[in-house]
């Protein structure tokens, strides 16, 4: 296949995240890839060897969540960097204003995933409210014909929901959740005119006029905990958390309390604020539910993901608009 910058060698592009083997060989087909993984070096030493190489890489690819960050210190290891392409919708691993200020551009994921979020935040506030998973396991270990029935769980349908960050993926989940004849409120930055749902500035108002709360917003400095032990006293004993955020939009240690305290009822957790470890405590629990970050993937995101990323790339390599340019500072 051409690469994209026409004739000649294939531009570099550094591979900060790890990828499954279609999206490796996909990208290995148009660019000459600097993978950090499958070059077993330390991250100096790597990216000291691709900024001193004859053609350095112009363009980056980062993960979400990930432990690498697109920084001032990523760009003074390597100056070359112009263009970071990020796999993640939210863009907190990003300096969006270093990047601003070194003229770096930046692409994410768009909408890629935002119908996948959806249904897994509706997934969870179903397996929550109904006790699904909870109950499943009661089948499993054999209690049912020793216990008896297992305790009822709630209906879904009537209740009154509140998401926090009404954007794609908000919006998604309160069209579905309208289909449950759900009665939808939200808070974002900004009230939006053209949707009938009723709009909250304060948090805590919305949850304390919420049975379910769920957290679909970026992380950045105003949302880092905005949901902390006020917002779930709010909720309050039959309220229901569901976090497809980031895991730092909820106070962790927070949630812990007043689930063990029955201040709210259950949660529904995809993300956490120390990933990939989880706190011992809610792996007890049997009114929690929790998935390991993978409210994003199913095997037509991975794919849609896959020829995004590549498109992002071809358009900066072309001298074309991103795709999904992320706005700077």
């Amino acid at each position: 296949m051409a690469s994209p910058s026409g004739a000649g060698k294939p531009p570099a592009v550094l591979l900060l995240r790890p990828v499954d083997q279609p999206f490796a060989v996909a990208l290995r087909e148009r660019y000459r890839v600097l993978d950090l993984l499958s070059s077993g070096q330390p991250l100096p030493a790597f990216l000291a060897a691709a900024a001193a190489a004859p053609d350095p890489p112009r363009a980056a690819v980062v993960m979400g969540g990930g432990s690498i960050r697109a920084d001032a210190a990523l760009f003074d290891a390597v100056p070359s960097l112009r263009c970071v392409v990020s796999t993640a919708a939210g863009v907190d691993h990003i300096d969006l204003a270093e990047c601003a200020r070194r003229g770096v551009v930046v692409a994410n994921s768009g909408t890629v995933y935002s119908g996948d979020v959806a249904d897994h935040a509706v997934g969870m506030v179903i397996d929550v409210m109904r006790r699904v998973s909870a109950a499943e396991r009661y089948v499993r270990r054999g209690l049912w014909p020793v216990q008896g029935d297992y305790p009822l769980g709630s209906k879904v349908s009537g209740k009154r929901v509140g998401i926090i960050g009404l954007g794609n993926i908000g919006s998604l989940i309160a069209k579905r959740l309208e289909a449950f004849g759900c009665v939808i409120s939200y808070n974002s930055r900004n009230p939006k005119r053209s949707l009938p749902y009723t709009y909250y500035a304060d948090v805590r108002a919305l949850a304390a006029d919420s049975d379910v709360l769920v957290v679909s917003c970026a992380l950045n400095s105003e949302t880092r905990h905005i949901v902390g032990g006020e917002v779930l006293d709010a909720l309050g004993e039959g309220g229901v958390v569901v976090n497809v955020g980031r895991g730092a939009n909820v106070d962790e240690a927070a949630l812990v309390r007043a689930l063990r305290e029955g201040r709210i009822a259950g949660a529904g957790l995809d993300v956490f604020e120390g990933e990939p470890k989880v706190s011992p405590e809610l792996r007890e629990m049997e009114n929690v539910v929790l998935t390991p970050h993978v409210a994003v993937w199913t095997a037509e995101s991975r794919s849609d993901l896959r020829d995004h990323t590549v498109a992002n790339l071809d358009a900066f390599f072309s001298g074309d608009p991103l795709l999904t340019p992320v706005m700077l500072p």
